[in-house]
């Protein structure tokens, strides 16, 4: 099995899980003398199964992302922490950069006006390369999920 693979499946399995979790909530109090649409303890059992594919896959694939080196000498596990923040960054730049380009409008000239304390075509610039650098590291990944054997 290929790592993307591994990842659709715990994707799937967690969309699953939460359903699961939502069916046991709806069956968990029936009315005195009524039985539940579902059975629970069947429902019990398939989310405990789903649980336990879950930690067995995602075992297998932390386990395959700390010891597959790819690009540069680093291993997967890096380049998505990499990702992470890098993303974290981006996104706060981009926060920043609205707020510093907002255009304030004023009644009267006796209003204070308020003008941006920094570039924005120079901050534009920084988002612009590290939007780009961001989609590499994407595509970089996501080549390496689809080469990459999962780690069993």
């Amino acid at each position: 099995m290929k790592l993307a693979e591994a990842l659709q499946e715990r994707a799937d399995l967690n969309r699953t899980i939460e359903q699961l979790k939502t069916r046991l909530s709806n069956v968990a109090l029936v009315q005195e003398g009524e039985e539940p649409v579902e059975n629970p303890t069947s429902l019990k059992a398939e989310l405990d199964a789903c649980i336990s594919r879950l930690i067995h896959l995602m075992t297998c694939i932390n386990q395959t992302n700390s010891k597959t080196v790819v690009y540069d000498h680093y291993t997967l596990t890096e380049l998505i922490a990499r990702k992470d923040a890098l993303t974290l960054k981006l996104h706060i730049y981009r926060d920043v950069a609205y707020e510093g380009s907002r255009v304030s409008y004023r009644a009267r000239n006796t209003e204070i006006k308020l003008k941006s304390s920094f570039s924005i075509p120079e901050w534009q610039a920084e988002i612009d390369q590290m939007s780009k650098e961001l989609r590499q590291l994407n595509n970089q990944i996501q080549q390496c999920n689809w080469t990459t054997e999962l780690m069993e």
